[in-house]
């Protein structure tokens, strides 16, 4: 496990941006996408509308997939 965050390139409607994640994040995070039949910069997309100004896109990636396996759980 590498706790290093790793710089990753996204398409959000047409415009490429990059986030920096680690990879057990950037992991589930490509899970949670398979699993809704999504593609991965489609729900990137939806998290960055979704989102506060205040928080940046890696962070709401990380919360996102935080809040998917908690109501997982419940």
């Amino acid at each position: 496990m590498n706790g290093r965050p790793v710089k990753r390139s996204l398409t959000l409607r047409g415009h490429r941006t990059s986030v920096s994640l680690e990879d057990e994040f950037w992991q589930a995070f490509r899970d949670i996408a398979r699993s809704k039949n999504q593609a991965i910069n489609e729900l990137a997309a939806e998290i960055d509308a979704a989102r506060r100004d205040d928080i940046g896109l890696a962070t709401a990636i990380r919360l996102y997939v935080l809040s998917h396996f908690r109501s997982e759980r419940e």
